[in-house]
């Protein structure tokens, strides 16, 4: 009798402890939308992959933003004054070496850049100089160490800020399908929107509902860009495509009263270690040798009906050596298949020769 009372009070325990659980995941759904979350480790398979620049190769869900750039360009021009290049060369480092994007692209103040010998000095004048420009604290600083004080060893670092508003806010749209995926946010212009609200978009073609790009306005210089369906294998490619497709477009390009717009939600916060950059040598424009160490970049972005925000760092710790650049160890181990061949000295052909796949036919 008490093991059948001891059941029944375990059972109500179990009862009691699901309906607190329901009610605490209830209470903590947002209430105004939860909007489309991408936060994976970069280069992943089914996650979002950073890339350093415009010209690298994109997968289907990619970002990219000018401050990795940026202090490569600083690293460049100011440091090793001439190209970076490896042995074997990076093709991310190729691109980097082009400089397709500029700190003149983009207005002083939407960014801060700061290099010098990496010192604990130098990092707090970074956490200053971003507080007193932006508001703004570091999500990378304290990834790297300050600890050693090595006149060889400088940093160079980028934050790009930017918070832009649309010139009206658009109106919370039903939740609708993105895809194959279900229950997604959106925002935009339907039937019931104030006709004011269109006059912030202007198209830039509109060759069907699956093919089309549009812009928007915003309270600041910044223009938000909408391009469906991109065609291209790098970021360069799909804009210069739409470009391309904007330019012979020749059908209306405001934006209509009985026209409709919606957009997800979005938000993002990724970190990129740039792994294939670091721990390799390269020669100096002086016939020294210098390698990175470290290379970071994260972006924040998010989007929503009244506007979005970015921001991004990028950080390079570069170690700087004397004309002998340090000796990478060689194994020479003839331990898989291989061939030998003897010959005389001064000889053009060898006189014997072996090629040797299974040892034991040997041994």
């Amino acid at each position: 009798m008490n093991k059948k009372i001891l059941i029944l009070i375990g059972i109500i325990v179990l009862i009691i402890l699901a309906v607190g659980a329901f009610y605490i995941i209830k209470n903590h759904e947002t209430s105004i939308y939860t909007p489309i979350s991408i936060e994976t480790t970069a280069k992943s398979t089914d996650g979002l992959t950073i890339v350093p620049t415009m010209q690298d190769a994109i997968t289907s869900n990619s970002a990219w933003c000018g401050t990795f750039q940026l202090v490569w360009n600083d690293l460049k021009n100011e440091s090793i004054k001439q190209d970076i290049i490896f042995t074997p060369q990076e093709q991310m480092a190729t691109n980097l070496n082009k400089e397709e994007f500029k700190s003149s692209m983009i207005s002083d103040d939407s960014y801060y850049k700061k290099y010098g010998v990496m010192t604990p000095a130098l990092k707090t004048e970074i956490e200053q100089g971003i507080k007193d420009k932006f508001n703004q604290t570091s999500d990378i600083l304290d990834s790297f160490d300050w600890s050693n004080a090595d006149p060889n060893i400088y940093f160079f670092y980028t934050m790009l800020y930017k918070k832009f508003e649309f010139l009206q806010p658009f109106d919370i749209l039903k939740k609708g399908k993105f895809g194959s995926y279900s229950n997604v946010e959106y925002f935009g212009i339907d039937k019931n929107t104030n006709d004011v609200i269109g006059d912030q978009i202007h198209v830039l073609y509109y060759n069907s509902q699956d093919d089309f790009a549009i812009t928007i306005d915003t309270k600041t210089n910044d223009e938000v860009i909408f391009c469906k369906n991109p065609t291209g294998n790098t970021f360069h490619e799909i804009y210069y495509n739409m470009n391309i497709k904007a330019s012979n477009y020749t059908g209306n390009k405001s934006f209509a009263n009985t026209d409709e717009f919606k957009a997800p939600y979005l938000t993002f916060n990724e970190l990129r270690d740039y792994t294939e950059l670091e721990k390799k040598w390269f020669t100096t424009a002086d016939g020294n040798h210098a390698c990175i160490e470290k290379a970071l970049q994260t972006i924040k972005f998010s989007l929503d009906e009244k506007g979005g925000e970015i921001k991004s760092e990028a950080g390079i710790v570069a170690r700087y050596q004397g004309v002998a650049m340090p000796e990478t160890p060689r194994y020479f181990y003839v331990d898989n298949t291989f061939a030998i061949f003897l010959r005389e000295k001064g000889q053009s052909l060898p006189y014997f020769a072996d090629k040797i796949d299974d040892i034991t036919k040997f041994q």
